[in-house]
């Protein structure tokens, strides 16, 4: 018998998520594309720091994820430790 250890993470949240209503295309945009529209449906969105939380606990590398992109996670990240 299989027993998982692993925990599955609740992702109830991106439910109510304003990215799930508008579309990927803004939140993942072509390289050197802005990212000015996305952050500021993050801006709106009532679970920005769950969603910015979930991208830093999951190393999540692409796309705008509770209002900072790759760039400003990796520098959120480095000054955290």
């Amino acid at each position: 018998m299989f027993i998982d250890t692993v925990p599955t993470p609740d992702l109830a949240w991106q439910d109510e998520a304003l990215c799930a209503q508008t579309g990927a295309e803004f939140f993942f945009p072509e390289p050197g594309s802005s990212v000015r529209e996305a952050k500021r449906i993050c801006g709106l969105c009532p679970i920005r720091s769950a969603c910015l939380e979930y991208a830093l606990d999951n190393d999540e590398r692409f796309g705008v994820w509770g209002g900072l992109s790759e760039k400003e996670r990796l520098a959120l990240r480095r000054t955290s430790h």
